[in-house]
């Protein structure tokens, strides 16, 4: 583990055990409403002038309450995939400031935060062992989660445009790390063809999300363009740009080491972020 990660891990832990161990939530200067403070990967470095989170390295949030779970359950926004935007929304101090706009790092902060007070830190979720190959239910500390820091420079300042040069054609993109409308957007497309479909297709997820955060090629912007250079681009030059993307994306950093219940063996593994993660089961 590098210095700067077991930094970040530390601030983020720091901040987070704040939120849970405090008696009395912090309050704004209104002192009406109880408040927690979440810190943003991003650092508010790619909002333009003019935005809420222009420049803001941390947002409030109030905790999460029965209104919220009624969001949660609402049917409708499960239906048309807005309940988690609905929710930051709601946990929002900053009302002027639109989730769907966030980049998505950003959202996954709030969304930990808010879980963390609504439910509390410790997460149980089924993982399948790969040593044993059997499933069973590990327990996950979410304030152990580092923060994956925004650590590379925009295009330019306060700009979500970055520039990457794929190894293999030598073609310079530009790219954006994508926000909640845009994972909602690819969400809802593959939704789209799966039913159009009767679900017999193949899975669209690398293309499609390529083909969001890809602004331009060599310059070129059209939208149509890119999305035939998207399908066309060599594997290798696809894996460069992803694996890219996904080092320097700010956001959180959600593996942790567990043990697995019937062997006993010791493995990192990725947070699975299953329907219990916001909708708990009632005991």
């Amino acid at each position: 583990m590098s210095a700067d990660t077991r930094q970040n891990n530390a601030i983020f832990t720091q901040v987070q055990q704040q939120q849970v161990q405090q008696a009395q939530p912090r309050r704004p200067q209104s002192d009406e409403i109880p408040y927690e403070s979440v810190p943003l990967p991003s650092k508010g470095l790619l909002y333009p002038v003019g935005s809420p989170l222009h420049g803001v390295s941390e947002v409030h949030i109030k905790p999460m309450t029965a209104r919220e779970e009624d969001i949660l359950m609402s049917p409708a926004l499960i239906k048309n995939g807005t309940a988690i935007t609905s929710l930051i929304k709601s946990c929002l101090i900053d009302k002027s400031i639109d989730p769907a706009q966030m980049i998505a790092g950003d959202r996954n902060a709030l969304v930990f935060s808010i879980r963390i007070t609504g439910y509390g830190a410790q997460y149980e979720a089924s993982v399948e062992c790969s040593e044993c190959d059997k499933k069973s239910d590990r327990v996950f500390d979410l304030l152990q989660c580092a923060i994956n820091f925004l650590d590379i420079s925009p295009v330019n300042e306060f700009e979500n445009r970055f520039e990457f040069v794929l190894p293999r054609t030598k073609k310079i993109i530009h790219f954006k790390f994508l926000t909640g409308q845009a994972e909602e957007n690819s969400s809802k497309q593959q939704l789209a063809r799966k039913k159009a479909l009767g679900g017999a297709q193949i899975e669209n997820t690398v293309t499609d999300n390529l083909r969001e955060a890809i602004l331009s090629v060599d310059g070129v912007e059209d939208r149509q363009k890119i999305a035939d250079f998207v399908r066309n681009m060599p594997a290798s030059d696809s894996l460069a740009l992803r694996s890219y993307i996904a080092t320097h994306s700010p956001d959180l950093i959600t593996k942790q080491v567990s043990e697995c219940k019937v062997c006993g063996a010791a493995e990192e593994v990725s947070i699975p972020l299953g329907v219990s993660f916001l909708w708990p089961k009632v005991k």
